[in-house]
């Protein structure tokens, strides 16, 4: 597909444990009863063994454990013997051994913090020595990590302390704690600005959602300890879950150097993981010629069981997944579709034509239900808000080129910028809106607020821009034949995945795709179909997909990992997978 604008020349895997951060904290569980500061021997703390018999400090040097420090490796699985809720086991290894898990000192500050003590544990991270039997068992602090900024943990604290008494309706203390505590700290003045807004909150539920925040009752404190632990000394507060990162770790390791990794079943621990290319979509087994013109774009619910194409003849076919029968022809366009958007739940249908309209439509019916109306120019683009009550269209115009709409098509927002949009990508968390123009400018914008985040200037013409499904990564594809991936935090290029081959001024389409978003793949100039490792950017295929001209796009099944489609200049999309999908349906 030609870019717009132009002349007739034309698992990886994200980590699921962090330290202490989680869906469901162990530690709420285990906190009454875990071993978290049980002394085995009064001369036992900070992790450091007593003396029991099994060490001499006179020994030259401490046994190992197959070249692992056996401390360590004891205290974590002390740790890891307590979120499983063994506890009795914990405390007798912590007894037989001599190591403990966490001295008194840490334990008191975990407790203070899950209290909402904040006085106590800022005593405890910065000022006040604990003593035991009158012997002084803590130094002044507890030890923080190399180059952490101890005003920054004590935001953190009174900040959580603020969101608390708000929540509580005490805005005269509240008020207090912001004049007197946070803003003596000189933190960012736009978060000031920003906790100074929430004493405006008129109800608990606005301040929780103003502040993405769950109150005292839910997670906040356990992932306010959590980032707070990351601050100290590991050797003096264990980081949390410690060795199911280190399960979670080598599982990936291993995955991330098995190319044909491509399912979302973790891989045992009792044996080194390998994954079989048979097991792969390498063979085309279904061809769906339902267009007269090229296909330009093919995309699948979110939901894996449709799946829609579009392209130069102007019609969007909507196709059931398994027998692949066509459901629904959308052809009230008077030119090409340049691409598509389902709705969140699948229910609708966006259509960007190249009539100067969008349109949406009941997916299920096929039925139109509204057209927007008319653009100066060809629209681009559009995402779905992740509520599915807005979309984002994007359009080449210079005029109305980046605005929002509700489903009645009544205009929410225009941001009124200059840019011609050429793609559009939204973070499914909702946070960030990513407008890619027509030349090689992105910008990032925070969709909550509506305001420029930052900019990228790629150096080269742009084809499309897609984002992860865990909201952290920007996969952009340019018309040289590269692609890259961004990290949209650290604002980094991560990989650089590059088939080579000169786009020139086409659209060809770069997604993320198998399990877990293990791969990326796109299209090309000359047909094939790239597919490369996303962890350690090996190209995995190479597929003669549409030989007869361009590959424009590809999309990978959310729900079958064993299955995808392409689309391409030959008039027809391709299925994709490891056996006939068509078999499954009868």
């Amino acid at each position: 597909m030609r870019l717009d604008g132009e002349t007739s020349n034309s698992n990886g895997t994200s980590r699921p444990f962090s330290n202490g951060s989680g869906a469901t904290p162990l530690h709420k569980a285990a906190l009454s009863n875990s071993t978290n500061g049980t002394r085995g021997s009064s001369a036992s703390m900070n992790g450091l063994s007593n003396s029991n018999g099994l060490f001499n400090s006179s020994t030259k040097s401490k046994p190992t454990y197959f070249g692992h420090d056996r401390e360590e490796v004891t205290r974590i699985l002390i740790q890891a013997l307590t979120d499983l809720g063994y506890n009795g086991a914990a405390a007798s290894l912590s007894q037989e051994s001599g190591y403990d898990l966490e001295s008194p000192a840490v334990a008191a500050f975990r407790n203070a913090v899950l209290q909402g003590e904040w006085d106590e544990a800022e005593d405890l991270l910065f000022n006040k020595p604990m003593e035991e039997g009158g012997v002084s068992i803590r130094g002044n602090g507890l030890v923080l990590q190399e180059g952490v900024d101890s005003n920054v943990m004590r935001f953190w604290l009174r900040q959580q302390k603020f969101l608390e008494l708000l929540e509580q309706r005490d805005t005269g203390r509240a008020l207090m704690v912001l004049r007197l505590e946070l803003t003596p700290l000189y933190q960012d003045i736009g978060k000031l600005h920003f906790l100074s807004s929430l004493l405006m909150c008129q109800s608990v539920d606005d301040l929780k959602r103003k502040a993405e925040w769950d109150g005292a009752g839910g997670d906040s404190r356990y992932h306010l300890l959590s980032e707070l632990s990351k601050c100290i000394s590991p050797s003096v507060m264990l980081p949390e879950h410690r060795l199911a990162v280190l399960l979670q770790q080598a599982k990936q390791s291993q995955i991330s150097k098995c190319l044909y990794h491509n399912t979302a079943t973790s891989p045992s621990l009792y044996q080194d993981h390998t994954c079989d290319r048979d097991n792969f979509p390498v063979t085309p087994f279904v061809e769906l010629k339902k267009h007269s013109g090229e296909v330009w774009q093919v995309v699948f619910s979110h939901d894996g069981s449709r799946l829609a194409s579009c392209g130069h003849d102007g019609t969007v076919v909507i196709y059931e997944v398994g027998s692949f029968e066509v459901l629904h022809t959308l052809s009230d366009h008077d030119k090409g579709v340049g691409s598509l958007s389902w709705s969140p739940d699948d229910s609708m249908i966006v259509t960007c034509s190249r009539d100067n309209h969008a349109r949406l439509w009941d997916a299920n019916t096929g039925e139109l239900k509204r057209t927007l109306a008319r653009f100066g120019e060809p629209v681009s683009s559009c995402v779905w808000a992740p509520d599915g009550q807005t979309f984002v269209t994007g359009c080449l115009d210079k005029d109305r080129n980046l605005c929002q709409w509700g489903l009645n098509g009544e205009l929410i927002y225009d941001w009124g910028q200059p840019h011609r949009i050429q793609d559009l990508a939204m973070s499914p968390d909702g946070h960030r809106l990513v407008a890619m123009n027509h030349e090689q400018l992105l910008h990032i914008y925070n969709f909550v607020t509506r305001e420029l985040e930052y900019e990228i200037d790629l150096k080269s013409k742009l084809a499309s821009v897609a984002i992860s499904q865990d909201s952290k990564y920007l996969l952009i594809n340019k018309t040289d034949g590269e692609a890259r991936m961004f990290d949209l935090d650290s604002r980094e290029f991560v990989r650089v995945f590059n088939t080579g081959d000169l786009s020139n001024e086409f659209i060809i389409r770069c997604t993320f795709g198998g399990a877990n978003e293990s791969f990326v793949v796109t299209g090309s100039k000359d047909g094939y179909i790239y597919i490369w490792h996303r962890e350690n950017g090996v190209l995995v295929e190479k597929l003669d997909g549409h030989a007869r001209g361009f590959c424009n796009s590809v999309s990978w099944n959310p729900k079958n990992p064993c299955m995808f489609a392409s689309a391409g200049d030959d008039k027809v999309v391709r299925i994709w997978s490891n056996e006939d999908p068509r078999l499954k349906s009868s």
